[in-house]
């Protein structure tokens, strides 16, 4: 989103962004405010003082319905929520969020509204300025909302209010952006009239992300493997790729002394940093497995730069992508899949000469690969490095956000 309005102020665009306080940000998912720095100094920036009740966690502020019958509160909160917009812990943001945009809209007239999902009550606030001011609008959904890319299932059929709401709105849609070409069948065939509107925009890397250069690993102190991204994987998985981590360094001398270091925040909002993923990483401390908490952007390259190798532990199947698959790329060293065989990373990755492949999330292939990737660690020569981070220049951010700004510029021109 924030490589999306740059793009648009490059061509001659005057962006406003409409976003929520960065305290409502904090209380959900954490903030980095080392991003904000990226940001084009003329982006105007309007924030919302829009939070979720939920996830307050200051217990002197509860009513006593809440402080008694916890349980029952959220219920009552989910039902009301939804009352204005079919989407627990932001139905109810509707309303304000329309009166931002007709507010900016009558101040400075817009040409084009961008919607960005989730949340997707952000739909209303791009049908609202539709319906009164017939300011033409494009739907930016990344994951889609109609199909659960987890499951790769139906999210919610098409006669429910979900459904109308997303037919309605994309109707009058000047263009559609999703993340990966699954997704974007799912909605060409959910939508056929609307399928030559649909586009895949895909999420790409930062190129100041990447360390940029030739890697020398140091055997003797140990090679390091590192994973980068939120712990948002299951307790089952997250074992498997411990015990398969545990397997490796037992198995092949060149991995005893191994370290496997793990970045970035675990789970979000109540759950986020206390949970049991925090105390299976602890407990694999003995194992060489460290957990170092998130990592601001500032620190990404060199983070990279001390690692010998990544792991991308991935949760989804083939509607599932993901941001850090381009970024763990562009640091040319070999990748440890742990994530489905069938999972649009392995599409992104094909090629990489440095990837050990899609074993599963099974514990044998992953002891394996992490034994393969040691190797390629030790024995990749400069022109294969390079190579490797050749592979991704084609997913840099700004090369295919410019893209898909002007091909967007272009369709509202029709």
């Amino acid at each position: 989103m924030r490589e999306t309005a740059n793009q648009f102020v490059k061509v001659g665009w005057d962006v406003t962004v409409v976003n929520i306080a960065r305290e409502s940000w904090e209380l959900d998912s954490g903030i980095d405010l080392s991003l904000l720095e990226q940001v084009d100094p003329r982006v105007d920036i309007v924030e919302l003082p829009l939070t979720r009740e939920d996830l307050e966690t200051d217990i002197r502020l509860y009513s006593e319905d809440r402080a008694l019958n916890p349980n029952g509160w959220v219920a009552k909160l989910r039902r009301r929520q939804t009352k204005t917009f079919p989407e627990p812990n932001f139905g109810e943001w509707r309303s304000d969020l329309e009166q931002a945009v007709l507010k900016i809209h009558r101040e400075k007239p817009a040409d084009l509204l961008l919607a960005s999902c989730v949340p997707y009550v952000n739909l209303a606030a791009a049908w609202k300025l539709w319906e009164e001011e017939q300011v033409p609008y494009a739907v930016d959904f990344r994951d889609g909302w109609s199909i659960d890319v987890i499951d790769g299932v139906e999210a919610f059929a098409r006669d429910s209010e979900e459904g109308r709401w997303e037919k309605k709105v994309l109707d009058q849609a000047v263009s559609l952006w999703v993340v990966n070409d699954p997704i974007a069948e799912h909605y060409r065939a959910r939508y056929p009239e609307f399928a030559d509107r649909v586009h895949v925009v895909r999420n790409g890397y930062d190129a100041d992300s990447s360390p940029g250069r030739v890697h020398k690993p140091d055997r003797e102190s140990g090679l390091v493997f590192g994973y980068l991204g939120t712990v948002n994987f299951s307790i089952p998985h997250l074992e498997t790729v411990l015990n398969a981590w545990r397997a490796a360094r037992e198995k092949e001398p060149l991995l005893a002394n191994a370290r496997f270091e793990l970045r970035g925040h675990i789970g979000n909002g109540a759950h986020r940093g206390a949970n049991r993923h925090a105390e299976v990483l602890k407990e694999a401390e003995a194992d060489g497995v460290f957990f170092g908490g998130p990592a601001a952007k500032a620190e990404v390259a060199s983070i990279y730069a001390s690692w010998d190798a990544m792991v991308l532990i991935l949760i989804g199947g083939r509607y599932v992508t993901s941001g850090k698959v381009y970024e763990y790329m562009a640091t040319g060293l070999p990748i440890v899949s742990a994530h489905a065989v069938e999972h649009d990373a392995s599409n992104v990755l094909r090629g990489h000469p440095l990837w050990t492949g899609a074993v599963g999330i099974d514990e044998e292939g992953l002891t394996e690969s992490f034994i393969k990737a040691a190797y390629m660690a030790v024995e990749t020569t400069d022109e294969e490095h390079a190579e490797a981070m050749a592979h991704a220049d084609q997913f840099t951010r700004e090369a295919l956000m410019s893209v898909a700004v002007k091909n967007l510029v272009e369709e509202l021109a029709k």
